[in-house]
Formats: C-alpha cells, sequence, structure tokens
C-alpha cells in the first residue's frame, strides 16, 4: 500500500514540474512570429526627386522619379494641373498606374510631399506591403481655394499593385489608413470616386 501511495506523489510532483516548465516556455504561436509592420517616409517634393520630363508649354507636364523603398521608386506625374502616382519596381521595370486622377478625383490636384511606406522586415530586409499618399483636390468650382485633402492608400502585393482605400478628411485619418495599409493585400482595387 504505501509503495502505490509513493508512485501516486511522485507522479503528482513530476505532473507539477512538467506543467510548470511548459509554462516557462516562449509562445511559439502565430502572433508571436508575425513580423512587425512599421512606418518609412520618402519625399515627394519636386526639389527632392529626379526630373525625368518636363515640358512648360500649355498647361504644362512633369514627371519626376522620387526614393522608394525596397527596390521601388515612386513617379509623380503632373498633367494639366492634376497630379498622379506610379509605382515602379526598379530591377524588373514594371510600371504600375495608380491613376489617382481618376480613381479619387478628377479636379485640380496636388500629392503631398511625402509617402509613407507600411514595411515589414523580412530576413533583415525592407519589404514594402502598402504606400501611403496624401492627396489634394480643389473640387468646389465657385471657391478654387477650398481644398480636400485625403490619405490615399495603395497596396503592394506582388504583382497586385492598386489603389485600396482613400481616407476621407477626419481626425484619425492617419491611423485608420495604417490600418487599412496593413490589411490591403487582400482587399480590391477602387476603379473611380467612391
Amino acid at each position: 500500500m504505501k509503495s502505490i501511495f509513493f508512485v501516486l506523489i511522485l507522479s503528482l510532483l513530476l505532473g507539477v514540474i512538467v506543467s510548470a516548465q511548459d509554462r516557462s516556455r516562449p509562445s511559439t504561436s502565430l502572433k508571436s512570429t508575425k513580423a512587425k509592420i512599421e512606418s518609412i517616409y520618402t519625399d515627394l517634393a519636386a526639389e527632392k526627386c529626379k526630373t525625368i520630363d518636363s515640358d512648360d508649354s500649355g498647361a504644362g507636364s512633369y514627371e519626376g522619379e522620387c526614393p522608394g523603398v525596397g527596390g521601388y521608386a515612386l513617379h509623380v506625374l503632373e498633367g494639366d494641373l492634376r497630379q498622379s502616382i506610379n509605382l515602379v519596381q526598379k530591377s524588373s521595370g514594371n510600371v504600375w498606374e495608380l491613376d489617382l486622377w481618376t480613381v479619387v478625383s478628377g479636379a485640380f490636384s496636388s500629392v503631398g510631399e511625402k509617402a509613407e511606406w507600411r514595411v515589414k522586415r523580412v530576413r533583415g530586409k525592407m519589404v514594402p506591403i502598402a504606400v501611403i499618399v496624401r492627396f489634394n483636390a480643389s473640387e468646389d468650382l465657385e471657391h478654387s481655394e477650398n481644398i480636400t485633402s485625403r490619405l490615399v492608400v495603395a497596396k503592394i502585393a506582388g504583382e497586385s499593385v492598386c489603389v485600396t482605400d482613400i481616407v476621407e478628411p477626419v481626425k484619425n485619418a492617419n491611423e485608420l489608413a495604417r490600418n487599412f495599409a496593413d490589411l490591403s493585400a487582400s482587399k480590391p482595387c477602387k476603379e473611380g470616386p467612391n
């Protein structure tokens, strides 16, 4: 009887020790291995970009290559007092037109001076998953000085690069845009004003 009692106590003690060891190990859940998403900012101001093409005749036109992240660059386009952006993959030469002057607004427009890239670090390299740009449009025909400033989110998901979200001017617009960007990979592309 004593030996059975001793075996039971020994079994209970071993169970407690094994359970305590399991709790002390770091979690290997998906959440703990998920890559952190960060922001990196690059310039879109004309003086920070390399002019590719410029024409001063008529309403004028301009194309400038601006710095990017992870092997990408942004081309700022201007024509007829409207601006848009193309995303360019430097290694392949692939170009994706974001077509902001159609997708967001056809009004006189300009892009902001910074692009916010949402990136993950993969094996020590920055991999962009989305880019956020400010898009300013003069949509009030009677009061052209009134500017509507929106944040535009474009996903970068392999060969699928396009505008997925347009954030209207609200108090937490930057936070909303980042949240949309971080979830943009599976979202459909926008085709015109919402």
